[in-house]
């Protein structure tokens, strides 16, 4: 599992953006793997900052996953293939790709079932203690390769990374042309989901969410309605009535899947509260690790829960979304830098304090 380089090389070594301390990212020589048979050596194009990379950079760990030695960051990108390893038949160099980080083992009960992304051998890009893809290159397997179609850009192709979870939410929230959606939490996650569940079909999204700023971005991609919330767990009974409300508004339906995109007890109190009895609620976000919620209630009404890790087999369908212009995500990318020590400080310090940051991007 390597990756590496472009603009940094010096004297043709391999550049990558390494985390080596709390708030401490350097641009260093990344070696990378040999080739393997099925693997490709791909150029670094573009490649987005997820929240998760921002907490590696501020905590040095995500619940049990932790930072003990130098590792690389990144993991939402795309580029181009130098060179294909000699059993690589399906692509070639010149390829622009984009790149699912997850790399499984293929052996496990959940592999052979089909829900790799489960696998407890995964090695996924920049998480401890494996490297991620912030690099001039990197060497991947071939079939986590996708190629990109001609007026799908390589920045897009990033995208395919975030707009997967929001593909594997609606799936496993099982999201259709009858369903009602709600969306709790407008942050880059919870816009990515609403515009997958538009995508599957869904006639009528409400977003709610504490940050009226994201709610506006919400409905200029397209939300129906809108509902400001607070965090106060007091305000749930006057919240969930309004939110019922805002799904009426004109579509005359009840909230059929609530996917929580935030991850908080408040938020996923109220996923399971407005939605109708029999209804769905899938917690995508992960704002916390342990929460009160108030599941009888919602037994009761025979409301299925149900959760998700990451995704599994999305790329085609994500990367055939932004060909076809059934979702569009450009207007998620809102700051953009290039590959040197100090934009890199820059752009994660241009993510970290969120506001008007939706996507962070790179291009190498």
């Amino acid at each position: 599992m390597g990756k590496g380089g472009q603009g940094n090389e010096v004297e043709g070594e391999n550049m990558a953006a390494w985390l080596v301390a709390k708030d401490t990212l350097k641009i260093m020589p990344f070696k990378l793997p040999p080739l393997g048979p099925y693997d490709v050596r791909v150029r670094m194009k573009a490649v987005g900052i997820c929240g998760s990379d921002v907490h590696y950079l501020k905590e040095m760990r995500i619940a049990h996953f932790v930072v003990k030695e130098p590792m690389v960051i990144g993991h939402e990108c795309a580029g181009v293939i130098e060179e294909v390893g000699a059993g690589v038949t399906q692509l070639a160099a010149g390829d622009r790709v984009a790149l699912e980080p997850g790399i499984s083992c293929w052996r496990c009960r959940h592999c052979k079932g089909g829900r790799y992304n489960l696998c407890a051998d995964m090695k996924f890009f920049a998480t401890p203690p494996y490297h991620g893809s912030l690099a001039d290159q990197i060497v991947h397997p071939a079939d986590l390769c996708f190629k990109l179609p001609d007026n799908v850009s390589l920045e897009e192709g990033a995208m395919c990374e975030p707009l997967s979870v929001g593909v594997h939410a609606c799936r496993r929230a099982e999201v259709g042309p009858e369903k009602g959606v709600l969306i709790m939490g407008a942050g880059p996650i919870g816009l990515v989901t609403m515009l997958s569940a538009r995508a599957f079909g869904a006639p009528r999204i409400v977003v709610a969410d504490v940050d009226e700023h994201r709610l506006s971005v919400a409905r200029s991609l397209g939300a129906d309605a809108t509902v400001v919330v607070s965090a106060a767990e007091g305000d749930l009974a006057a919240e969930v009535e309004r939110i019922q409300a805002a799904m009426g508004d004109g579509g005359g339906g009840e909230i059929d899947v609530t996917l929580d995109c935030a991850g908080f007890s408040k938020s996923m109190s109220t996923a399971l509260e407005a939605t109708r009895p029999g209804g769905r609620v899938c917690l995508v976000g992960m704002g916390c690790n342990q929460m009160t919620v108030p599941l009888t209630s919602a037994a009761i009404r025979e409301v299925d829960v149900v959760g998700i890790f990451r995704y599994k087999d999305t790329w085609p369908l994500c990367i055939e979304f932004l060909r076809s212009g059934k979702v569009d995500v450009k207007p998620l990318i809102t700051h953009r830098f290039g590959f040197s020590q100090k934009e890199v400080e820059d752009a994660f310090e241009v993510s970290a304090r969120g506001r008007d940051a939706i996507k962070v991007m790179f291009n190498l």
